[in-house]
């Protein structure tokens, strides 16, 4: 194996951890609304700070993952790069105010003690957390289905041809696992009420998950996949029939494992589908951008391993430490009262 076909397998790697770490990171932002409601205010609003401080101590960590992936992506594949962003500018500049927009609203959320303040960093939350999800769904399956790219290694297909059955389902596919992972999240880091009540929205999410995720598994396989990755498809359709099992026993332990198998299932078939490619061309397979012609020059390439193979495990061992300290279940009787600052509005 040469330093491209690494280099490619790292970026696959790095784009999984961020998937699952970020994926039920997306998920408590998206079920945050369900799980508060509550027909006592303060109650409803003790439930959706113990849902985000599930997730308070590490959603930060998570998202370097995405950045270590883009930046490792320019420095080893210029090319596809360039060509991914410029071509997808519209789709990954709407996920980057999505994120920051949900990065200000989880910061600052607490900063006021005001309910109409914090109904609109919820909003945020919740915006930032959907918008993300449904749009890397849409952009990788793009980027498995192929898009028109010319000569020049420019995508000429326009925003509507970005939102064909494929790239939907892709999209439909991220938001509904994502949900579930992170019900299942939720489940795992809580107790009492909450606890249960994510147990119920994980049990309900668990069947549309198998389905539609299972659907889009098979048609990757079938359209793009190798002989090898129906390993990946079958693994992926066992895990989510585990989770679905396994969330109606109440095991949100064993659950959260098959939700993570099930991610990183299906985000190693997207990859495994796409090599040698990293862009392929609907317009002419010539176009194509492969490991070969999108790469760095094999110095860079080294230079890159070195500095990987020694960073790495302490930022993967840091982050393990971070875990297991913040590994205890939360509740709402651990939720202290607000001490914001006040807007002067009644409450």
């Amino acid at each position: 194996m040469g330093l491209q076909e690494f280099w490619f397998i790292a970026i696959a790697v790095l784009f999984t951890g961020y998937f699952v770490l970020e994926g039920f990171d997306f998920g408590v932002g998206m079920l945050m609304p369900l799980l508060g409601r509550h027909a006592d205010a303060e109650v409803g609003e003790k439930r959706r700070r113990a849902v985000l401080n599930t997730i308070g101590p590490v959603w930060d960590g998570n998202e370097v993952w995405l950045i270590t992936a883009g930046g490792a992506l320019f420095a080893a594949f210029p090319e596809w790069y360039a060509t991914l962003f410029a071509g997808f500018y519209l789709p990954l500049l709407l996920i980057l105010v999505a994120l920051i927009l949900r990065i200000c609203a989880i910061e600052y959320r607490g900063k006021i003690d005001d309910p109409v303040w914090r109904r609109r960093c919820d909003l945020g939350i919740g915006i930032g957390s959907w918008v993300p999800a449904v749009l890397w769904g849409v952009a990788f399956a793009n980027i498995v289905g192929g898009v028109a790219i010319d000569e020049n290694k420019k995508v000429t297909a326009g925003l509507l041809d970005l939102l064909g059955p494929y790239a939907l389902l892709g999209g439909a596919t991220m938001a509904l696992v994502f949900a579930l992972h992170g019900a299942v999240f939720i489940a795992l880091k809580t107790s009492g009420d909450v606890h249960e009540d994510a147990v119920k929205i994980a049990v309900r999410l668990s069947i549309p998950a198998l389905v539609v995720g299972g659907g889009f598994a098979l048609w990757t396989q079938l359209a793009h996949g190798t002989t090898w990755t129906w390993i990946l498809v079958g693994v992926a359709a066992a895990s989510l029939i585990a989770v679905v099992v396994l969330t109606a026993k109440v095991r949100e332990g064993w659950a959260f494992v098959f939700t993570t198998v099930a991610v990183i299932a299906v985000v190693v078939l997207m990859f495994g589908s796409l090599f040698p490619n990293v862009m392929p061309s609907t317009t002419d397979p010539a176009f194509s951008l492969t490991v070969e012609n999108a790469s760095s020059s094999p110095y860079t390439l080294k230079v890159m391993t070195w500095a990987a193979a020694f960073m790495a495990p302490v930022v993967i061992g840091y982050q393990a430490w971070t875990y297991w300290v913040f590994r205890k279940r939360i509740s709402t009787a651990h939720i202290p009262d607000s001490i914001g600052l006040s807007l002067g509005r009644s409450k």
